[in-house]
């Protein structure tokens, strides 16, 4: 699967290593192209999985804000109730796109 911004590649990994919850793709880190994220000091309070960390996606000089979210310490139920640890996996809005 591919996440795309713009014309780029900001990740692409195989299928079986990606986790979906509620709807939403999650990359492991390792797939990412690092080059198009920069941090972003946002913070969402604790939801059912934990309190999620935020990235921006910039490509040729283009931003878009809080388009990348993970969760760098997940809460144990959720963790139990994914089946998965998804430390630090990564997953996307905004403006951009998930090729299946």
């Amino acid at each position: 699967m591919k996440a795309i911004f713009k014309h780029a590649i900001i990740a692409e990994a195989p299928a079986e290593t990606l986790i979906k919850i509620e709807g939403a793709w999650y990359f492991p880190p390792k797939y990412l192209q690092w080059q198009y994220f920069e941090e972003n000091s946002f913070l969402t309070a604790p939801t059912w999985q934990g309190e999620a960390n935020y990235y921006n996606v910039v490509v040729d000089g283009e931003v878009d804000e809080l388009a990348a979210w993970y969760y760098p310490i997940p809460k144990k139920t959720a963790i139990e109730r994914v089946g998965s640890n998804f430390a630090n996996y990564v997953s996307f809005r905004g403006d951009v796109k998930i090729i299946e």
